[in-house]
This record gives C-alpha cells, structure tokens and sequence, in this order.
C-alpha cells in the first residue's frame, strides 16, 4: 500500500482564506440606447486666459477710436527734436518685463499710430502680386503706409513699390529689415514681363520701381533693372516711371545704364547726415558715393528729375542737416523727403529720438527755401510717397507739355523759313 505524500505548506503563503468571488448583476443595453457621454475633465482656472476671453475682439481692436488713456500722455518726459523744440505733447513711456527685471519703453507717439490694412483692396492687390511672384518694398521693410498706398476705392487710385531681383538683399543697413545673404537666389528672367503686365493690368499713372542690392553679379542688376523700365514703358508708353536704385558700388556706367531706359525720376536715397552713415548703413554705401550717383544721373538725360530721401530720429545734429541740403544742392538734386526712422525689429539700431511733426514741417520750409524742386516732410513719409508721386507727376506733364509746344514752334518756324 502506497504511503500518502506529506502535504508542504508554503513558507510565503498566506494563511487568510480567499476572499469569494462575488459577480456583479450583467443588464444587456437595448440597441438604441446612447452611452453616457464621459464627464469632462476640469479646466484649471487660468486668470490672464480669462480676462483676455472677456475682453473686445480682434475687430473690435482695429475698428475702436482710441480712448482717452490712450491718447493723453501720462509720462512727463518731453518729446526731443531735432532744434530741440517742445511743441509736441510728451511722450508716453511704460515698465516692462518681469517684476526683478522692469525696464523703461518709450511708446510708439500718436502721431505714428497707423490703421491695420483690412480694405478688399489691399487684399486684391496682395492677391496680384503673390500671382505673379512679384515682391514689394512695401511688405519688406514694413511701410506704415501700406494702407493709404494699397487701400484706395480701385486699383488704379493704388499705389505700390515694386522690389524687382527678388527679396534677399546683399547688403546689411542697421536700419533695414530686407533678409540678407552673401548669395540670393538668381534673376528671374520673366520678372521683367511679369511686372510690365501687372502694372498693365492696374492702369497707374505713375510707379515706383526699386531693388534689393546684389553685389553678387557683375552689374549689380543694372541690365535686369533697365530691361523691366523699357518693358513697362513698351506695355503702357504714358505711364511714368521712377527707379529708386543702389549705388552700384560705385561704378558710374551703371547708373548711366538705368538712367537712359526711359525713366523720367531717378531716385537714389542718401538715408541720413555723412557722419551717420558708417554707424546706420552698410560699409560698401557711402556719403559721397551716393553723391556722385545723383549727379550722374542728372547729367545722364535732359529734364531728368531726381530724388533722394533722408531718415530723422538716427541722432543727427541741426547742423549736420544743413550741411548735407547744401551737399544736395550742389549736385542740383531736386525732389528731398524727410521721414521718421522707425526701428523694424529689436536686432535693429534702436530709434535716438521720434521728431515731432512741427520739426518736420520746418525743414520742409526750409529745402523748399534752399532751392529743391519739391520737398515732402512727415514722421510717416517715406521715399516713395504718395503725395510726392501726385506732385511730381504733374511737374512731369507740365514739362513735357512746354516741350511739344517749344517743339511745334521750331517747326512752325522751320516751315516759314522753307517757304520763304
């Protein structure tokens, strides 16, 4: 008879006896029967996300006439200008930053407060351009004008700058928020005809071409930039042109180039005062390079007006401006705009003072007393304004006019001649 095996107890085992199983009562759910939905967890209470909830909208922000808090100055510091004059309201500044590190901002002046573009208008043009691949100095070094120039009642009212040779500049002006690179993408040899054909298609009286800075060809671009003037002159013969170009490093024979393309402004900006220039533009400009640009390009073709424009608010002196009218001058430069510099990121050179408007009227008085053809002055003038483009138009048609009539008296003249 076999003996039982002892029965070994598990040293690790419990000696509580297992709880029962106990089975829960199972319900079917009819087949149309629509679950519970999951409760939803808690949101934490966020104090900034709810106050900005319970705030105007976007549209509201943009649509809104600025309220008493933020058009009275509550700071006592005065607005600096060029003479030093105080005719302005103060300046408003605020502290900003986290609570251990505060820092003092100046406040962008009223006078420099400009409507955020929303016209269909703005829109269609935008819409053109993207089309055709074309760029805009407009959008690239961020105009506050952009709604006056694109937001007129049609495209035609419509003024726009455009950048030919795309929107990388090789060049870099403390002052400019254009990209930079030692190497852009190449020419696009259809940008001529595509500009020509968009300008077509507005039907503008007048137009403004400029360009981004390409010492990487061998021209500069002269040849790209004097193919799209005689295109455009080609597709619409009364259009008036005006090129706003660099200084082609200096060579001369370039400039020549442009300027017998058939433009009728030349424009060519010295940006501020000759001691300024190597602290706000980029080493390969200069003062007097600019200077020789301009009166090459007067002497270039008969009637041939040109332009430049000059940015306050860099740190210049009274005496410094009057030095650089008289150096315009004596290359017979005719049109001069005078604008507030206003810092495009905070990787630019930081604005010195914001110019009052009052100042600006004074230098305008003042080209205007010293000779200049035209001159537009205002903290939101720019090289391409839309005021100035109106009058110098009109100077334009006026001079061409005297010459067909000048023209129809020598042939009067000539025909009396041969009859005799």
């Amino acid at each position: 008879m076999a003996s039982k095996a002892p029965r070994l107890r598990c040293l690790f085992s419990s000696h509580t006896t297992p709880a029962p199983i106990v089975r829960q009562p199972f319900s079917r759910p009819f087949a149309t029967e629509v679950p519970d939905a999951p409760t939803p967890s808690r949101r934490p209470t966020t104090t900034f996300r709810d106050r900005l909830n319970l705030g105007p909208s976007f549209d509201d922000f943009i649509a809104s006439p600025p309220s008493a808090e933020t058009s009275t100055p509550t700071s006592s510091d005065l607005a600096s200008s060029t003479d030093g004059s105080n005719s302005e309201p103060p300046l408003r500044t605020a502290l900003v930053g986290p609570a251990n590190r505060k820092r003092q901002i100046t406040r962008l002046p009223t006078w420099l407060q400009t409507p955020i573009p929303t016209s269909p208008n703005y829109k269609r043009i935008k819409s053109d351009l993207r089309g055709l691949n074309l760029h805009t100095v407009c959008e690239e070094a961020r105009c506050p004008n952009i709604n006056d120039c694109w937001g007129g009642s049609d495209k035609s009212a419509a003024t726009a700058t455009i950048m030919l040779m795309g929107d990388t500049c090789t060049r870099g002006c403390r002052f400019c928020s254009v990209k930079t690179s030692r190497a852009p993408p190449p020419l696009d040899p259809h940008e001529p005809e595509h500009t020509a054909e968009a300008l077509k298609r507005w039907g503008l009286g007048y137009v403004v071409l400029t360009s981004v800075d390409r010492d990487d060809l061998a021209d500069g671009g002269a040849h790209h930039f004097a193919e799209t003037i005689r295109k455009i002159k080609d597709k619409a013969p009364g259009m008036l042109v005006e090129a706003l170009t660099g200084d082609y490093t200096g060579d001369l024979a370039m400039v020549d180039l442009v300027a017998g393309s058939g433009l009728d402004v030349y424009a060519h900006n010295v940006e501020t005062v000759e001691a300024l220039t190597p602290m706000v533009r980029d080493r390969r400009a200069g003062f007097r390079q600019s200077l020789r640009v301009l009166e090459r390009a007067k002497e270039a073709g008969e009637g041939m007006i040109t332009k430049t424009s000059v940015m306050l608010g860099l740190g210049e002196t009274e005496d410094q401006l009057w030095e650089m009218l008289r150096e315009l001058r004596k290359v017979d430069t005719d049109v001069v705009t005078f604008g507030q510099y206003m810092q495009p990121t905070k990787r630019h050179m930081p604005v010195h003072t914001y110019v009052s408007p009052a100042v600006f009227e004074t230098w305008r008085q003042r080209a205007l007393d010293m000779g200049f053809l035209y001159c537009a002055s205002g903290p939101l003038v720019r090289s391409s304004y839309k005021a100035g483009e109106a009058f110098i138009e009109n100077v334009i048609k006026k001079r061409k006019g005297r010459r067909e009539v000048a023209m129809m008296d020598d042939v009067r003249e000539i025909s009396k001649g041969a009859s005799v």
